[in-house]
């Protein structure tokens, strides 16, 4: 047992996000300062050798390595043109904060080959399972086993994360064993992917060492001209095994002039045994359709006028969430939730209870905030109502929100939600 209780925070704002206007050409901001994107074998592009700077500052000095935005969480790469040949695959290392990936291209998206940004599985019995499952880039890690004396397995991480053991997490149904991850009946996130989003982890399992399956990344593709998929684009969650739970799908986003090609785009839920992840979100905005792809789930589809201008980003007067403080201790402005690894977010003293504040901007007072908290092991997570306390301003509208959530010693994460009416 750690002589402290770890807190490690993120904020996630999910809420209902308009369609974008549609005004002037339809043009991708990037100056593809990161070149072409040319693959013809198998590689892995390490989000971590990422420049942390705006996600729109030229990055010619380190092309190809992409920039980290803090405020954006992504990681974005201005390419002029993307090919990924047939017979070759793009997977990614993730960036240390688990961000999303986005690619803003000049020219024409050509994808023949693989893109993956699938979730990890469920460490076997043969690996520690104190190695949590790592998701694709923009998703949330799977829950472990029980893999040493004294620790039990733990809940998925991730808004939708599997609770560990009991009840099926968002499906209602009995269970005795690991529990899937995922967005379940009633999906988080938004149809739009404004945020950009991945999937939730797998509940561990507690009768051996199995965890649960990560869930499956997010991407967002964005080009002046074609994408093309003639190969496979998937961002799935990653399996369970035995009686462990399956990481959700992530999130795709493709906004282009056109879209052709008659390839696979998929997110899929992970699945060993029979407790699969949900299924993740794809949404496709485009002029013009030529393509017959085989997608799963079905995808929010939206047809541009003809001069339209895309949303990329929530818009700078949009909905926000941050949290202000945790006991009293603020969090640093790009948490990473490393438990432990390279030291801790917020360290608290040994307390039963502390109260999480959380700050919403332009968010109605008759939102819920939910703040849920996920120890790295040792049971499943609890979800808190925060009850709204102050109102800072009205132009634009602030908000103070308080929850007072249980402390578990060791590290736990902390994540936070807002549904709007």
């Amino acid at each position: 047992m750690n002589p402290s209780t770890r807190f490690l925070a993120t904020a996630v704002l999910y809420a209902s996000i308009a369609a974008p206007a549609l005004f002037g050409q339809l043009i991708i901001p990037g100056d593809g300062s990161d070149g072409a994107l040319n693959i013809t074998t198998d590689t892995t592009i390490d989000l971590s050798q990422a420049v942390t700077k705006a996600w729109d500052a030229n990055n010619a000095a380190a092309a190809g390595k992409g920039v980290y935005d803090a405020s954006k969480w992504a990681v974005v790469f201005k390419y002029t043109s993307v090919n990924i040949a047939a017979g070759a695959t793009v997977t990614f290392a993730n960036h240390p904060s688990r961000a999303p990936v986005v690619w803003l291209v000049k020219g024409d998206v050509t994808i023949d080959g693989g893109l993956s940004l699938d979730g990890g599985w469920g460490n076997n019995n043969n690996v520690s399972a104190s190695i949590l499952a790592e998701p694709g880039p923009g998703g949330f890690r799977g829950g472990p086993g029980n893999y040493a004396s004294g620790v039990a397995d733990g809940a998925g991480f991730g808004p939708g994360g599997g609770q560990w053991r009991g009840p099926y997490s968002g499906w209602g149904n009995a269970g005795s064993y690991g529990s899937a991850g995922g967005y379940g009946p009633v999906p988080y996130g938004n149809p739009s992917l404004i945020p950009l989003i991945g999937g939730s982890g797998g509940g561990g399992y507690s009768g051996d060492t199995r965890g649960g399956g990560a869930g499956g990344g997010a991407i967002l593709v964005a080009c002046n001209g074609t994408i093309a998929v003639g190969g496979l684009l998937h961002a799935n969650g990653g399996g369970g095994y035995g009686g462990d739970g399956g990481g959700s799908g992530g999130g795709i986003r493709l906004v282009a002039n056109a879209i052709g090609g008659n390839g696979t785009v998929q997110c899929l839920g992970g699945a060993y045994s029979a407790l699969a992840g949900g299924l993740g979100r794809i949404r496709i905005e485009r002029v013009s359709n030529s393509s017959t792809l085989q997608i799963t789930p079905d995808p929010s589809v939206v047809t541009l006028a003809a001069g339209a201008t895309p949303l990329l980003w929530l818009p700078s007067d949009g909905p926000k969430v941050r949290v202000v403080s945790v006991g009293s201790v603020e969090p640093p402005a790009d948490p990473r939730a490393s438990f432990g690894a390279l030291g801790s977010d917020i360290t608290l003293p040994q307390v039963s209870t502390t109260p999480v504040v959380v700050e919403t901007t332009n968010a109605e007072d008759a939102s819920v905030v939910k703040v849920r908290i996920t120890p790295r092991a040792n049971g499943g997570y609890t979800e808190t109502i925060a009850t709204l306390t102050q109102t800072k301003s009205l132009n634009p509208l602030v908000l103070l929100w308080t929850a007072n959530v249980p402390v578990n010693p060791g590290y736990s994460a902390i994540q936070v939600t807002v549904v709007r009416p």
